[in-house]
């Protein structure tokens, strides 16, 4: 049987990307960023539409020209609905329709989040290793922070999530007190290598089961500093690299901690992370070591595919494409959906 060519897009929030894979194997995947975000500390809606609508087709034509596909042969589309910035679906999801609708091909919805999940599924060669079910992913990300049991590609159990603020939201709330700029997570990241990890402790929240909060270690945070720079204005130019270390353990910790009691109750061996937090090396670094503390498979995504990126949207979208899942015209596209997981 011939694998369908599914083209795919992706436009959530400020990353313009297309991607074209043949089943499982990716072929090509572009992504946009937008800078003009910088300045303003976080994304303005307003101007990601507008940056989407400017940078839609020639991503589109820069996936299918870079996997050597003309569109003509493209089996399906696959696009976010959600969940997201309303007015950045809008422009992917009407591009996607009318692409679709053009070539009389089928249209495939995929949800945000379950697409960064399912990125452990891309092959780029024979000799990928993907995740056996069931197994248990860590998703983190700017909004959402979740851990997830899947028993199959769309059967995704929540065993816990944050009941307030997301990791990401913590972590760049954190480098925006200590004006690091937007988006501040690398920032923290990098100045953290060069830091004392011990230097400095955060309250962390007791939180029943396997369920987050941040709120609170972001208030710890704040109130820390203003009590500091009240006793010596250079504080934080003096303690940079410090407090960066210290604020990612602490919510680091806080995120593998959960995770390994979530290990401990189901007795699944093997352990994956997604999402844009996935980046982080402390992450990486700490998911691998409770891999090796607990004799886990642990699956890490590449940086590529832990930012927002039409690959993951393909991905999930062959699945669909096997199960004949296709969507209506119709569909409008949302801002948020229920606990985040759309029913698969």
């Amino acid at each position: 049987m011939e694998k369908p060519l599914i083209l795919s897009i992706e436009s959530s929030c400020d990353d313009t990307s297309a991607a074209v894979l043949s089943g499982d194997r990716i072929l090509s995947n572009v992504i946009a960023s937008q800078k003009v975000h910088e300045q303003y500390g976080g994304v303005v809606p307003e101007l990601a539409s507008r940056a989407h609508q400017q940078n839609i087709v020639p991503v589109v034509d820069a996936a299918l020209v870079n996997a050597g596909v003309d569109r003509r042969a493209v089996s399906a589309v696959a696009f976010t609905r959600g969940p997201g910035l309303l007015g950045s679906l809008m422009v992917g999801v009407s591009f996607a329709k009318g692409f679709a609708q053009s070539l009389g091909i089928p249209l495939i919805e995929v949800n945000h989040l379950q697409a960064h999940v399912l990125s452990h599924f891309i092959k780029e060669n024979d000799e990928s290793v993907v995740p056996q079910f069931p197994f248990i992913c860590l998703l983190v990300s700017g909004g959402h922070t979740q851990i997830l049991l899947l028993r199959s590609h769309f059967d995704m159990e929540v065993l816990g999530q944050t009941i307030d603020d997301a990791a990401g939201e913590a972590i760049d709330k954190a480098a925006k007190i200590m004006d690091l700029g937007y988006p501040g997570g690398p920032v923290i990241d990098r100045l953290a290598r060069d830091g004392n990890a011990d230097a400095f402790h955060f309250a962390t929240p007791h939180i029943p089961g396997n369920d987050y909060s941040f709120s609170g270690i972001k208030t710890s945070f704040l109130y820390f500093l203003r009590d500091r720079l009240a006793e010596d204005p250079d504080f934080i130019a003096k303690n940079k690299a410090d407090l960066c270390a210290s604020i990612q353990q602490c919510i680091v910790g806080f995120l593998v901690k959960k995770l390994e009691k979530a290990v401990k109750e189901t007795g699944v061996k093997q352990v994956a992370i997604a999402g844009g937090v996935s980046a982080n090396s402390l992450l990486r670094s700490e998911v691998e070591r409770l891999g090796r503390r607990r004799k886990l498979q642990v699956f890490i995504p590449k940086f590529q595919f832990c930012t927002d990126n039409a690959a993951m949207v393909g991905i999930a979208g062959y699945f669909k494409y096997l199960k004949g899942d296709f969507a209506d015209i119709a569909l409008p596209p949302y801002a948020r959906a229920g606990n985040g997981l759309a029913e698969g």
